[in-house]
């Protein structure tokens, strides 16, 4: 029995993996065009409980083109490859993209104030997986190396730290001295308790609120993975993503749904003219 599904990758925040799964080996894939193929070798028992989970190795790095192939031959006598990916392609062939997403369980670091969701930590499939996690609370940024965000005239002038790291520290300044976290089994109709793109907006002041905005807007590409956002939060970020038309290019695949069709055509009209023109994503893009 095969299984489809997503979750995010944290922290920090990346992006929506997909999954397909059998009994000996699954696919995972961090856009939907490179796949990669592991198998299972061993089993590791989850800390303070009788359950484990599946211990994997990667055996190969697959187009989502070589799996269609893969697919489409797979009564041919002359095909050389192991049953489980034959399986695996099978079953993609025949999946629509991207496959719901079942973490429910959420780490969150809370505000010191009041004890409420400041920022997403972990988050998993099992509850049998929280021992898993680590206990010190902590909300990282995407590396500035993976996640450049333009500087300011002025902030190049005083030599200020990147947007990530100084967004970060706000964050760890706002969660306490001695931050607390807590974990949450989130049901599909209680976003409205939580931060929409995985992070608080209500800073103290302008200068923190802009901060914090600058970051969202360069993550817009990767947020509109997420699942569950209210139409008018993604038309939001759609128009934030307006400017990394490559980027949404690249990622679309795993949009669950598009707010805006004019602005999403026209960003990807805009990148199919960039990609032909020789342009390509910064070379850390991806996680």
């Amino acid at each position: 029995m095969i299984t489809a599904y997503s979750q995010k990758i944290l922290n920090p925040y990346s992006c929506q993996v997909q999954f397909i799964q059998s009994n000996r080996a699954r696919a995972l894939s961090m856009d939907g065009k490179t796949w990669e193929i592991q198998y299972v070798y061993g089993a590791h028992p989850f800390p303070g409980s009788s359950g484990s989970q599946p211990q994997y190795r990667r055996v190969a790095l697959m187009r989502f083109e070589q799996l269609m192939e893969i697919a489409r031959k797979r009564d041919d006598p002359a095909l050389q490859m192991d049953n489980e990916i034959i399986e695996l392609a099978i079953f993609l062939a025949d999946s629509e993209l991207p496959f719901p997403a079942i973490d429910r369980y959420e780490y969150w670091l809370l505000d010191a104030k009041d004890e409420t969701p400041l920022a997403l930590v972990f988050s998993c499939t099992q509850e049998e997986q929280i021992n898993t996690f680590p206990v010190q609370p902590a909300w990282i940024a995407l590396p500035a190396a993976i996640m450049p965000i333009e500087k300011t005239a002025d902030e190049i002038e005083r030599q200020t730290p990147p947007v990530n790291y100084r967004l970060e520290q706000l964050i760890a300044t706002r969660s306490g001295y001695k931050s607390k976290a807590a974990w949450f089994k989130r049901g599909k109709n209680d976003s409205h308790d939580f931060p929409r793109y995985l992070i608080r907006e209500d800073w103290d002041c302008e200068e923190h609120e802009q901060l914090c905005q600058r970051y969202l807007q360069r993550q817009s590409t990767r947020l509109l993975m997420l699942q569950g956002l209210k139409p008018d939060d993604r038309a939001r970020l759609e128009v934030f993503a307006q400017a990394f038309a490559l980027e949404v290019e690249n990622y679309f695949p795993l949009y669950p749904e598009v707010a805006d069709e004019k602005v999403m055509n026209a960003i990807r009209v805009e990148a199919r003219l960039r990609s032909a023109r020789g342009e390509k994503m910064y070379s850390l893009q991806t996680r």
